[in-house]
């Protein structure tokens, strides 16, 4: 097996775009880069990248580009059109500031003709890790996150509530306090979390993601396979995967397999989960992921108002498994099963509610499994992607 990262290590730049290589879509000069910069030591980064052009900037629009996939996109391929969470709470944690996410989010959800969800109306709240009103500051990476977030939340569950939980810095120890201040928050029955950094300990981390009978998702990863990554690599997360999307003449109407990105991988630390079994996963201790959705930029990313700038905002086509996370968390606002205990197990309970992804694949792995998509469990896209909300 290949040797996991020891601990966190990952970083921080804060409000840059990336110095990551990008990744060419079909098009040739449009590409992806990563929102978020090289973290510092004991950070996190954030999982989501977007389309730039040629020269790498995104460029100004009115409207979202034609390949952006739109709300109603995204419920017909998921089969959850008209389907309805009867105004649960969704919480989502990032890192700094986003001074016109209101604003941003008001333009997103009118455009696409989804219901209005203000602070005024109770429906959008935003606080900082302890609860309060001290807003950190803006980081322009982690507000294209943020965007993202509430956007796919918006997406999959236009009647839900949004809880945003800002932490004060990307570290590990200040994303906590806002995973368990989102934990406390009433209502709220799913916590998304799109960010990650290396392999880690339960015994370290895992007092932030132990809330049993609230959804606690976790992006996997946009690098492919990497070994684990916390907190999808945590016990007590659904380990959200990712894939590529595109529309097709088939009866579902959609193609999916395994994004190349999709992270994946066996944890050296915590415990496998009474759910799965080491002879499917290949992993003696934590496997991720669980499930998967919609993550690669080119072909899945979601169309997002985003903000370039503290006071500029345009569309931007935006992927990576910082899409997928907030989707299923939003689904399992969606779901109608219990979510007593740990909701990660709820899905390997209700196989036959999700698409199982058999194609594509995150790299080479020296077990296949971990690495290449097939029928059943495997590294890249879990048990699959949602086929309604049964599965969650």
């Amino acid at each position: 097996m290949r040797k996991l990262l020891p601990s966190v290590v990952i970083a921080l730049v804060a409000g840059s775009v990336s110095l990551a290589p990008p990744a060419a879509d079909a098009a040739g000069a449009r590409h992806a880069v990563a929102v978020c910069g090289t973290p510092a030591r004991g950070a996190a980064q954030c999982h989501a990248k977007v389309m730039v052009d040629s020269s790498g900037a995104v460029p100004a629009s009115t409207t979202p580009a034609a390949s952006a996939l739109t709300p109603a996109q995204l419920r017909d391929a998921y089969k959850l059109t008209g389907l309805s969470s009867g105004a649960k709470t969704v919480a989502i944690v990032d890192a700094y500031g986003y001074t016109n996410l209101e604003r941003d989010l008001a333009t997103y959800r009118s455009y696409f003709g989804l219901p209005a969800c203000t602070s005024a109306s109770g429906c959008l709240k935003v606080v900082d890790q302890n609860g309060g009103t001290s807003l950190p500051r803006m980081d322009v990476g982690w507000a294209g996150e943020q965007a993202l977030d509430v956007d796919a939340v918006s997406a999959i569950c236009p009647d839900c509530k949004i809880v945003v939980v800002q932490a004060k810095s990307a570290s590990f120890a200040n994303l906590g306090a806002a995973v368990n201040q989102a934990a406390k928050m009433a209502g709220v029955v799913a916590i998304s979390n799109s960010y990650g950094g290396g392999d880690a300990s339960d015994g370290t981390y895992g007092s932030y993601y132990n809330h049993p009978g609230i959804a606690i998702t976790a992006s996997t990863g946009d690098n492919g396979y990497k070994g684990g990554s916390y907190p999808a690599s945590s016990s007590y997360t659904t380990a959200v995967g990712g894939t590529s999307l595109d529309k097709d003449t088939s009866a579902r109407g959609w193609k999916e397999s395994a994004w190349s990105g999709a992270g994946s991988g066996c944890s050296t630390y915590n415990v496998k989960p009474a759910f799965q079994d080491a002879g499917v996963t290949g992993c003696a201790k934590r496997a991720m992921s669980d499930v998967s959705a919609a993550a690669d930029p080119g072909h899945g990313g979601m169309a997002v108002y985003y903000p370039t700038s503290r006071s500029a905002s345009t569309w931007a086509q935006v992927g990576g498994t910082s899409e997928s996370a907030p989707i299923i968390a939003a689904v399992y606002a969606l779901g109608s099963n219990s979510l007593a205990g740990y909701p990660n197990a709820v899905p390997y309970a209700h196989t036959a509610n999700l698409f199982d992804v058999t194609s594509g694949s995150n790299g080479n792995c020296p077990t296949p499994q971990w690495c290449t998509a097939g029928a059943g469990w495997d590294g890249p896209t879990g048990l699959g992607t949602p086929n309604g909300a049964g599965a969650f």
